[in-house]
């Protein structure tokens, strides 16, 4: 028998990143199917809507995410992960056949957000048990790999949602797309059936034995638990005392990146269709519907090198400090919106605005879509483990939401040229911040 530190990476291990990848590549669909109804429902069933409720639309699953992130964390570290864990998936369900029986924009907004909410408690929980159950050497890698799984959400449902919509080109039958949702849940639900409790929260309220137990269900026999002898926080009960002391600078070091971050993955991703046709990227001989379906293929090609962005960035994680990573892929990703700016500004060709924005996917996918999500569970103690992934999803989604429910009011304002300008701004904010508390944080 060996401990989990020391076990070598097999089968099991591979399917517990598997099972708890789920609702990274659930997250990513949602946003993406979002991008896709919002103008179907401006175009097609209410063409009076609003910036603001185009915005509020966009939003309301990363609302749900950020609400439900910080609770369930919470909630998992007091009551256990295993219920929550399990529970997630069915308020994805219901949620998303919420958008699909009920076909009016009002009710869509609601599906979305519970949708969100579970994916959000997800978020919580799926780093976490990675982190806990993985030997020392892959800890990094797989929590990578788990983040990495969104780029399939990300071009699985854009190809997908293209295949229906090239056969139906009036969009009658749009509230299908939100079954690709449901059956994510209901897969990730099925997975979780004979899944266990976390064996460090099993120890810290049950004992060693039970802790063992729980084990075994991962490993068989194989492993045994080894309690843990030291942790990189002082542990504390209060919630409030991870906004405090040196927990203040984890929190802003792990949060606030993640929310400049989630201004370029969802504020741009979310509403990516509408920014294709706003730089006139597609076949400009299109209009309604095709026009939109045209945006959504290019889309799913952009999308791709979210993927290659992700697999150098895991293979780059035992060469290079992670904190280095994200201050460069900050700046390279500003580097590519700095290409589209001038590209539009200067009216070069399409090609030159393309080559912008697949060097803004693949440099954002290397560093701040990849490390921010590593960064969490490697600077919060295992007793505060969830709650402090948590938080850091909570901000992440701030920024999120704050990009996509901006993005129609900034198209509206100063077009696509106020967009790009905004989103470098962030972006160089993001590479700021990890550089400043990076190197506080690991004495440098």
């Amino acid at each position: 028998m060996t401990s989990i530190a020391n076990a070598p990476f097999g089968k099991r291990q591979l399917w517990i990143v598997i099972v708890s990848s789920m609702e990274q590549i659930i997250g990513a669909g949602l946003s993406t199917l979002a991008g896709i109804i919002i103008p179907m429902i401006n175009l097609l069933r209410h063409p009076e809507l609003s910036s603001g409720l185009q915005g509020l639309a966009g939003a309301s699953g990363l609302i749900g995410i950020a609400i439900g992130s910080p609770i369930i964390g919470r909630l998992s570290d007091k009551y256990g992960y295993l219920f929550f864990f399990r529970l997630c998936p069915l308020i994805i369900i219901a949620g998303s056949l919420l958008v699909y029986f009920i076909d009016d924009i009002g009710w869509t907004i609601l599906g979305l957000f519970i949708t969100g909410f579970g994916v959000g408690g997800g978020y919580s929980l799926d780093s976490a048990y990675i982190s806990e159950l993985m030997p020392d050497r892959w800890k990094s890698t797989m929590v990578g790999v788990a983040k990495a799984s969104s780029s399939l959400g990300f071009i699985g449902v854009a190809a997908l949602s293209y295949v229906i919509l090239k056969g139906d080109p009036m969009a009658k039958e749009w509230p299908v797309l939100a079954l690709l949702i449901t059956a994510l849940g209901i897969i990730a639900f099925l997975m979780r059936i004979s899944w266990a409790e976390s064996p460090q929260w099993s120890y810290r309220h049950k004992g060693i034995a039970s802790a063992q137990k729980d084990l075994e269900k991962f490993f068989g026999n194989q492993i045994t638990f080894t309690p843990p002898v030291t942790s990189p926080v002082v542990q504390n009960n209060s919630y409030w005392s991870l906004f405090k002391g040196e927990n203040l600078n984890r929190v802003i070091f792990s949060g606030i990146p993640w929310a400049c971050e989630g201004v370029g993955v969802y504020g741009v991703g979310v509403f990516l269709p509408i920014l294709v046709m706003s730089l006139g990227l597609e076949n400009p001989h299109l209009s309604g519907m095709p026009k939109i379906t045209d945006s959504v293929v290019l889309t799913a090609i952009i999308n791709c090198f979210i993927l290659v962005g992700f697999v150098v960035g895991i293979l780059m994680l035992s060469h290079f400090k992670h904190y280095k990573m994200l201050v460069q892929g900050f700046i390279w990703a500003a580097i590519g919106l700095g290409i589209i700016l001038i590209s539009h500004l200067c009216h070069f060709p399409v090609a030159i605005s393309l080559i912008g924005f697949l060097l803004f996917e693949f440099f954002l996918n290397i560093g701040p879509h990849l490390i921010t999500f590593i960064i969490p569970p490697k600077v919060f103690a295992a007793a505060d483990r969830a709650a402090g992934n948590g938080i850091a999803a909570f901000l992440g989604k701030v920024g999120a939401i704050g990009g996509v429910f901006l993005m129609p009011w900034l198209l509206k304002l100063g077009g696509i040229t106020l967009v790009l300008i905004v989103c470098i701004g962030f972006n160089l904010l993001g590479a700021l911040i990890s550089a400043i508390y990076g190197r506080k944080l690991f004495n440098e």
